[in-house]
């Protein structure tokens, strides 16, 4: 029985990830369900790094594949912050407190700074080896009003332009096809049939 092992305590990422990835393995659970309770500091500078770390560690610790992600937020007016502190960049880091600080900070630049993509690593490990990594991302722009509760995180301030919608607006299956963690996914996808 193939069985995977999603290394992330985000349940949001977990939903999103088991949907797209369904039907690769015989069973794709969270390390919650896999019964693990392990913390890994996430102190790499980069989304691949992080993502590898966890992947790395937890396959460790396990008989079959690990997939791990690390994304986040860039915008450009900000230095391409959060960055790697998407998920604690605020003091507290709730998504209502990051995103409190993101509408703070967006709204002091103009509109032609505002440009925005969510980046996406995924590093796919075996026995402590990286089997498989990538990164992809999805463009878009930040708004100030919160539009839309479906996604997390950042969603509802994400504008996608071609769609004149958010990503707290969009259907998780549109979402599912398009996002950074979708491309980033379904290039793992590709991947783990070729070696079927």
């Amino acid at each position: 029985m193939k069985k995977l092992i999603l290394a992330t305590g985000n349940p949001g990422k977990v939903r999103e990830m088991k949907q797209i990835l369904a039907g690769l393995y015989d069973e794709v659970i969270s390390m919650k369900e896999a019964g693990i309770a392990v913390d890994v500091v996430e102190d790499a500078d980069s989304f691949l790094g992080n993502a590898a770390k966890k992947a790395l560690a937890i396959s460790q610790l396990v008989e079959c594949d690990v997939v791990a992600d690390d994304s986040g937020l860039c915008v450009d007016g900000l230095g391409g912050r959060p960055g790697v502190y998407s998920a604690r960049y605020s003091a507290e880091g709730t998504d209502e407190a990051n995103n409190a600080k993101l509408v703070q900070e967006v709204s002091q630049l103009g509109e032609e700074q505002r440009g925005a993509h969510y980046e996406c690593a995924i590093v796919l490990a075996r026995k402590g080896e990286v089997a498989f990594s990538c990164e992809c991302r999805c463009d878009g722009q930040i708004i100030l009003q919160a539009r839309g509760s479906e996604g997390f995180g950042y969603d509802p301030y994400f504008l996608l332009p071609e769609y004149g919608k958010t990503f707290g607006e969009i259907e998780p299956a549109i979402k599912n096809q398009i996002s950074h963690r979708a491309k980033a996914l379904a290039e793992l996808r590709q991947f783990a049939e070729q070696e079927r």
